[in-house]
């Protein structure tokens, strides 16, 4: 019994530790992500900038960060009903 035991705390810490590097793995992934996205948008702010100046770009580019937000909220809802 107690071999059993052992046997499946070994294969307990195996799967604990594997998940845990998978977790660590997916939150770098989610950081690159985020950042590779507000590079994208700086990049956008700024070619926004040349063409129509400041402002108009601060409003362009942050309608558009508002109507992806939403439709995130919307996708979000959708998949919880």
């Amino acid at each position: 019994m107690t071999d059993l035991l052992e046997a499946e705390g070994r294969a307990l810490k195996h799967s604990a530790v594997r998940t845990a590097v998978a977790m660590a793995c997916v939150a770098v992934a989610g950081v690159l992500a985020l950042v590779g996205i507000g590079f994208c948008l700086w990049a956008g702010y700024q070619y926004l900038a040349l063409v129509s100046g400041p402002i108009a770009a601060s409003l362009i580019c942050g309608l558009v960060i508002i109507a992806v937000a939403g439709g995130f909220a919307w996708l979000t809802s959708r998949l919880l009903r």
